[in-house]
């Protein structure tokens, strides 16, 4: 009985606190998969993308790449893109990927499935946005059901890359749950605005990006706080975290409200049954 109530703690324990490794996490309200196919400074655009799959697939950091089939899934839908709005796999491949070779693109009719193969089959995640992409509330609902798994993914130091989720334009994401998949983010709240006065911060001079890279195209959503130490990549003209990127150790990953209380259960049994045993 000792034994099997030894485990059930470290159980508890795993289930709440989760692995301690470096995952690498780039988020941004920019939407540089629209801009780095259409708009006013798509070099820019372009090298946002650059940057910030660079730095989730760091191979110092990330031990599956090279040691999988592609470097990452790319989530979109396929829609036809309504107005305002393209597909944004274009802007990844006019950032220099190939589809195929070195990304694969599923929506969510296939997405569920492709989850299972990270660190198998991808090194990395890239979310598109949802304005100027068409990342649609189908496809968000399936990466924020799968978020235990996403980040059991990141703790074995996988990468995530994730752009602008606001609702705008269209409404492509009409129920919300934004950056829901990583659920320790504070808040992203909807912000459109012309890319004016935009400044890179220190540590995102150091990821390769300069204030040029940020000006001139459009913008989508902020950030409040810097959850589990990530790091501020740039700001609007009024001092707004629009891209949040960093390796935290140790994400948590907090069980289902119904399984949490399933292992207290059980750990207030066990300990019931010792009381009235001793």
């Amino acid at each position: 009985m000792r034994n099997a109530f030894i485990a059930l703690v470290v159980l508890v324990s795993l289930s709440v606190a989760g692995a301690a490794s470096a995952g690498a996490i780039f988020l941004t309200g920019h939407d540089p998969d629209f801009h780095a196919f259409v708009g006013g400074n798509a070099a820019g655009a372009q090298n946002i993308n650059n940057a910030a799959i660079d730095f989730i697939l760091d191979s110092a950091f990330n031990p599956f790449t090279g040691n999988t089939t592609m470097d990452f899934l790319f989530v979109e839908s396929f829609i036809s893109p309504p107005g305002g709005h393209v597909n944004g796999v274009n802007g990844i491949v006019a950032s220099g990927y190939a589809s195929g070779t070195d990304f694969e693109h599923h929506d969510a009719s296939t997405l569920d499935a492709e989850l299972d193969l990270l660190g198998t089959k991808y090194a990395g995640i890239v979310v598109a946005s949802d304005f100027g992409g068409v990342l649609t509330q189908d496809e968000l609902d399936i990466l924020n059901a799968r978020s235990a798994d996403i980040i059991a993914f990141l703790n074995a130091g996988g990468g995530l890359y994730a752009m602008a989720e606001s609702n705008s334009q269209a409404a492509l994401t009409p129920d919300g749950g934004h950056f829901g998949f990583l659920p320790f983010i504070v808040t992203s709240a909807q912000l459109n605005q012309s890319e004016i006065g935009y400044t890179v911060t220190p540590f995102g001079a150091s990821l390769g990006l300069s204030n040029s890279d940020i000006n001139n195209n459009a913008s989508h959503n902020i950030f409040s706080g810097t959850p589990l130490g990530l790091s501020i990549v740039d700001v609007d003209a009024l001092g707004n975290t629009m891209s949040l990127a960093g390796r935290p150790t140790n994400i948590p990953n907090v069980p289902e409200p119904s399984s949490l209380a399933l292992l207290v259960g059980a750990l207030a049994g066990l300990c019931g049954m010792r009381r009235r045993r001793s």
